[in-house]
């Protein structure tokens, strides 16, 4: 596809963050853009947003749960950039949804890297490249109507990222005595005002939110115009549950079982 053509989408899909629209999916337009497309553009509009002075601090992967595949179109995960300015830890100070566009919530495993990982690392060799871990909910959003797209639609939203919030990060030799085993055993309950929603476990999340952090080493390695991963960034692993449309007011919570990790509560206005 021309530069030109990416350039242009780049710049709608800034102009439909900024001013919080919607936008009919590029993929229905241009139906042979591809992934690697996708992801260009995606560096662009990274580039623009370091550009604007902010600061990137991580990373997210998008789609782990394969039980949500069919529903949205998609087969493989994905991978984009957080910035400071989006990702806080929990502290009791309501998330504002004013700017996002249909947003839904996700509980997720969140890490901070002590060191990069390999890529034909193990399991126990990716948890020992881990500072830290802890409960998060991402906000996630979509630019492009009722949730219907295609995967190089969603690169180049961002990954669909709108939000993260974290709570009190844990050594991740804490959280139990097998810690690999445990982040794919726990379970996990999802409350919006305190009903329950829906109840999964860290094997929704392609078996161990540990192999989600290896599939994303992977794909960032096998892309030589990514930026490398670095030690200190932060990274959410995928959603343990369906992803769910939120609204003002709501207090959403989770609980916890078979890991000794702090759960959080995000209260949305």
């Amino acid at each position: 596809m021309p530069g030109g053509e990416l350039g242009r989408i780049a710049a709608e899909m800034r102009a439909a963050r900024r001013w919080a629209c919607s936008l009919a999916p590029f993929s229905d337009r241009l139906p042979m853009l591809t992934m690697a497309e996708a992801y260009a553009v995606g560096r662009d509009l990274h580039a623009a947003r370091l550009a604007e002075g902010e600061a990137a601090v991580g990373r997210k992967i998008g789609f782990t749960n394969p039980a949500m595949w069919t529903a949205l179109g998609v087969r493989d995960p994905i991978w984009a950039h957080m910035y400071a300015s989006d990702v806080q830890p929990l502290d009791g100070t309501p998330l504002a949804l004013k700017g996002f566009v249909e947003p839904r919530i996700e509980p997720e495993i969140v890490f901070r890297l002590a060191a990069v990982p390999p890529r034909d690392a193990d399991l126990a060799g990716i948890a020992a490249c881990i500072e830290w871990v802890a409960q998060g909910f991402e906000l996630v959003q979509s630019h492009f109507p009722l949730w219907r797209f295609r995967a190089p639609d969603t690169v180049i939203d961002g990954g669909l990222h709108a939000a993260l919030r974290f709570g009190p990060p844990t050594p991740l030799r804490e959280i139990a005595a097998d810690p690999v085993a445990a982040l794919a055993g726990f379970t996990l309950e999802l409350f919006c005002d305190g009903v329950p929603v829906e109840a999964g476990r860290g094997a929704n999340v392609l078996g161990n939110p540990l192999a989600a952090l290896a599939h994303l080493v992977a794909l960032v390695a096998s892309d030589p115009d990514a930026a490398p991963l670095r030690p200190g960034e932060i990274i959410t692993t995928g959603t343990i549950t369906a992803a769910w449309p939120v609204h003002p007011g709501e207090c959403w919570s989770v609980r916890l079982a078979g890991i000794s990790l702090a759960a959080g509560e995000l209260r949305l206005a």
